[in-house]
């Protein structure tokens, strides 16, 4: 039998390179401010040898929030792909010492383990230039129907919608998920990537695929095609899937919180404080996590929230995605816990 887990993650295993740069440099290197942009190899190289001296971490969306849920007490597992290099051993190495389980294995040819270099400006915004590298070999034959079938949630990374075989896995995964009763989100992860597969995402929440959706605002007024917070919280308020159930969403505003939208009824949640945000790299991933440990726990959905706020406001105090001080006992001291 294999182990239950309160969180499955499928996501692109990346490692982070991060670097302080400022607006100047973004501009010489014609990259758009606070987006995340897919390069190749060759531009990987480029924009490696102009960066300032970078810190090195593993990274990845749907892995940093694998990594925070482990912190907070929930039993979490990670799919995603990596290369038998320095690179993809650290990324390994990283996540299994913070007791997120990974099994997937290595590949032994082809790309090299996908790398993320993050340039972040004096105000604490993060620009990211991607290169999935080993990413994309992502394919069904790493979803284990045992594995994905003993999650509570099954949890799915937008970006890893760009690689067609990971569009696959996920299908599959969500086939497994809902088939054994277990509930299945997808995170939209960048507005950008929605401009990309906007309809596709609709589809996936309007054919029940999804029952939970994690977005901020301006993702959602991508995927909703306006300009309007309100129109856009509205139109995730009032939408139902094929059976006309509503999905639950969260929905990020940085310092002005979180909205838990649920059944027609919005909740909201204020930002926790923070003295200095000196990276917001990890923010969204930090609040998915939170809130998805805080779910496992039993915790009624305003109070995961909480807790996902709490787990975001730790990670943009420092350099890097994954929490530094102990979750657990931030949460304790919060009396969420």
């Amino acid at each position: 039998m294999t182990a239950p887990l309160d969180l499955l993650v499928l996501g692109n295993a990346i490692v982070d390179l991060i670097a302080r740069t400022d607006e100047r440099f973004l501009a010489e290197q014609g990259v758009p401010k606070g987006a995340m942009q897919l390069i190749d190899e060759e531009r990987a190289e480029s924009l490696f040898s102009v960066m300032g001296p970078a810190t090195i971490v593993s990274g990845g969306s749907g892995a940093n929030t694998a990594v925070g849920a482990a912190l907070l007490g929930a039993k979490t597992g990670f799919i995603g792909k990596v290369r038998d290099d320095e690179l993809g051993g650290l990324f390994a190495h990283d996540l299994k010492a913070t007791g997120v389980s990974f099994g997937v294995p290595a590949a032994s040819e082809g790309p090299a383990t996908a790398r993320c270099f993050i340039l972040v400006t004096p105000d604490g915004e993060r620009t990211m230039n991607t290169y999935l590298g080993a990413c994309q070999g992502l394919s069904p034959a790493d979803v284990d129907e045992a594995t994905v079938a003993s999650a509570r949630t099954v949890y799915l990374e937008g970006y890893l919608w760009d690689p067609p075989a990971a569009k696959d896995a996920f299908r599959k995964a969500a086939k497994i998920a809902h088939g054994a009763g277990n509930a299945v989100a997808l995170t939209l992860s960048d507005a950008f990537c929605v401009g990309r597969y906007r309809e596709e995402f609709l589809g996936l929440i309007r054919d029940g695929s999804i029952d939970i959706l994690f977005a901020n605002i301006g993702e959602l007024k991508s995927l909703y095609e306006t300009e309007d917070d309100e129109a856009a919280i509205k139109a995730l308020r009032d939408e139902r899937n094929q059976r006309g159930m509503h999905l639950l969403g969260l929905v990020t505003r940085s310092a002005d919180g979180a909205l838990v939208v649920k059944g027609g009824e919005i909740r909201s949640v204020e930002a926790a404080p923070v003295r200095e945000v000196m990276d917001t790299t990890g923010a969204g991933d930090l609040f998915a996590a939170g809130f998805l440990a805080g779910h496992a726990r039993g915790l009624d959905n305003v109070s995961s929230a909480r807790l996902g706020a709490l787990a975001a406001a730790e990670v943009i105090q420092h350099i890097g995605a994954r929490p530094q001080h102990d979750l657990v006992a931030l949460a304790k001291a919060q009396k969420i816990f």
